[in-house]
């Protein structure tokens, strides 16, 4: 399962699960600010930033399938 930072690794902006944000597929995460500032790749491993995809809360209440 892809690992949702919370944080820009750069510049250390907090970044919610709906936050537009950017990875590279070793998961490395930026906002988008970084993200256009190191031209869209991945100062780490060299490789494309790509915006993450949203994800939603998980629900608060459980529902059985019967």
């Amino acid at each position: 399962m892809l690992q949702m930072k919370n944080a820009c690794e750069s510049c250390n902006t907090a970044l919610l699960l709906k936050s537009p944000c950017f990875i590279c597929s070793y998961e490395c995460t930026f906002c988008p600010e970084c993200s256009k500032r190191f031209k869209h790749v991945c100062p780490n491993c060299r490789g494309e930033l790509v915006a993450r995809p949203k994800r939603n809360p998980a629900p608060t209440t459980t529902t059985s399938l019967q």
